[in-house]
């Protein structure tokens, strides 16, 4: 269910299926569209009527040249026209087949992939510096039922939150959420490593939280899931990373008031600046506060 001033305001729905909500806008009306109303162009996301234009204007060099991608990408092309979370799925295949080289014998991947803060303050630790751990520690996980739960999750989540946010941002919501937990694990947890993509799915909850609480939709259901989630990192013997579940969901939150708060076009260039401050924010935590903490 929705608020009455959520319902009278069109923007947030699409503009020629009124019953979908949407976030992403085509990027030359600037209409709201649904996954289904949504084609890729150059230019990012349009709608059907601009997509119309833009064939009637091409030149006869245009026409040829798209001809020849379709022929060459068929696939690609009928799942960007679908608006299918292909993100999504890509993170999931990319994830499992990680999995698989973990059950490979003598091929330790746990090891090489994993996060430990010493990893970035090696003048702290002596280990060497290896900063892309708190991106490769999303890939491996301590076990099937590990990775099944997170994959599990990301699917549910991943297939209403991308075609909201649109390919590119939810990358960028699930790595930094997942840099997010990496980071917060490491500074109240400095002895430990930690594996797994709790902390970018737990991001992926607070964007979808704040999304949510926006629109005026129901979210008990979710509210549920994600205390149960959280509870369950305290409970002796589990050995999940609460830690890394707070870090991803406070980045994925703030990750998820930006996108709204910078839907229009005219506010791309903000949406962008802001986005890459967060990135920075994050790093200035693990660069600069880590150090000052533990030191």
């Amino acid at each position: 269910m929705t608020t009455p001033e959520f319902a009278s305001n069109r923007e947030n729905f699409c503009y020629r299926h009124p019953d979908r909500q949407s976030f992403v806008l085509c990027q030359r009306c600037t209409r709201t569209i649904c996954p289904e109303c949504m084609t890729q162009a150059p230019v990012g996301v349009i709608c059907p009527e601009c997509m119309a234009a833009e064939r009637k204007n091409r030149t006869p060099a245009q026409k040829r040249a798209q001809r020849q991608w379709r022929r060459r990408s068929p696939a690609a092309l009928s799942a960007v026209q679908a608006g299918k979370p292909v993100v999504t799925y890509g993170i999931i295949a990319v994830t499992a087949f990680v999995y698989l080289l973990q059950l490979v014998p003598g091929f330790d991947v746990a090891s090489l992939l994993r996060f430990w803060i010493g990893y970035l303050l090696p003048e702290l630790s002596g280990a060497p510096f290896q900063p892309w751990r708190l991106v490769t520690a999303m890939l491996v996980h301590g076990g099937i039922l590990h990775l099944a739960l997170n994959m599990l999750a990301l699917w549910m989540i991943g297939r209403q939150l991308e075609p909201m946010l649109g390919r590119w941002r939810f990358l960028t919501l699930y790595v930094l959420s997942g840099v997010g937990g990496s980071a917060l694990f490491g500074i109240l947890s400095p002895g430990s490593a930690t594996v797994g993509a709790s902390g970018a799915v737990f991001g992926l909850f607070g964007a979808l939280l704040v999304i949510g609480l926006h629109i005026g939709a129901n979210m008990t259901g979710l509210f549920v899931l994600l205390g149960i989630n959280l509870v369950i990192g305290f409970v002796p013997g589990f050995g999940i990373a609460w830690q890394a579940h707070i870090g991803g969901a406070i980045v994925g939150a703030l990750i998820g008031l930006i996108v709204l708060r910078t839907r229009k076009r005219s506010q791309r260039t903000a949406q962008i600046l802001l986005l890459i401050g967060v990135a920075a924010a994050l790093l200035l935590v693990v660069f600069v506060v880590a150090p000052w903490v533990l030191g």
